[in-house]
């Protein structure tokens, strides 16, 4: 039976923009991705593997508190206590080495539905998160945990003398700074929901009473404490950052 002409237009529009995906083709890519991604992190972490780095790594994030306290040493009060702080900081490690990889397959994950115009930001996105992850993180480690950490390790040393774990220390500073790399991924955020139409600069600067608002929500739920010193660095980076995005919004979308 011969196509006719709407059928043969459908088909050749479907040829030219590569057609759509089912649902188990969608599926099946998002798997790819994720190998990809996840085989990433495995490689960076293998780097943290080897003694050398994996001890200078943990060195370094233990170089906060002996700032404050130069004989700062935590106990490992558990057999394994020593080996798994070792696996969360060569994490961290994979993370930061493998995330231009993971946020390159992140955005070819969706690239099917961006116009070819819009896919050349790809590698710019790339660059610019994986910058900004990096510079995060930076600011988590000489300014949020400088101050975080000689607030908490002088309070109340008056009567108690802080003896920390070795595993609770690494997990707060761990997390303050996987927390600190993502803050700094939200002016890309907005931008890019200002650059594909979701959003509008003028309608985030007309939330930003909210997005204060949610922004020590958010600190108050992923900070590791509750002392309001640790909220405030994490919630206000996060607001100042908001408005960063709106001027970013607005130059992509003038």
């Amino acid at each position: 039976m011969t196509a006719g002409p709407a059928t043969a237009l459908d088909d050749a529009n479907a040829e030219v923009e590569g057609g759509e995906m089912t649902l188990v083709e969608h599926l099946l890519e998002l798997r790819m991705r994720v190998t990809w991604m996840a085989v990433a992190v495995v490689i960076g972490m293998s780097i943290f593997f080897v003694p050398k780095f994996g001890f200078a790594a943990i060195e370094w994030l233990l170089s906060p508190a002996r700032e404050t306290l130069p004989d700062f040493r935590p106990q490992a009060i558990e057999p394994l206590e020593n080996l798994s702080i070792y696996f969360k900081v060569a994490l961290l490690g994979g993370i930061t080495v493998a995330m231009p990889v993971i946020v390159y397959q992140l955005l070819r994950f969706v690239t099917p539905a961006l116009t070819s115009q819009e896919k050349k930001w790809i590698i710019p996105i790339v660059i610019g998160t994986t910058a900004s992850f990096v510079l995060g993180v930076a600011f988590g480690f000489y300014v949020v945990l400088e101050f975080t950490l000689g607030f908490l390790l002088t309070f109340g040393d008056s009567f108690a003398e802080p003896d920390w774990r070795i595993g609770n220390y690494i997990d707060f500073v761990v997390r303050m700074l996987l927390i600190m790399g993502l803050v700094f991924e939200t002016p890309l955020l907005v931008m890019g929901l200002a650059k594909f139409g979701v959003v509008s600069a003028r309608q985030l600067l007309r939330w930003w009473r909210y997005a204060i608002i949610l922004a020590f929500i958010v600190a108050a739920v992923v900070t590791p404490t509750i002392d309001p010193v640790t909220q405030a660095f994490v919630g206000g980076p996060i607001v100042v950052l908001y408005f960063v995005g709106i001027g970013l919004a607005w130059l992509v979308r003038r």
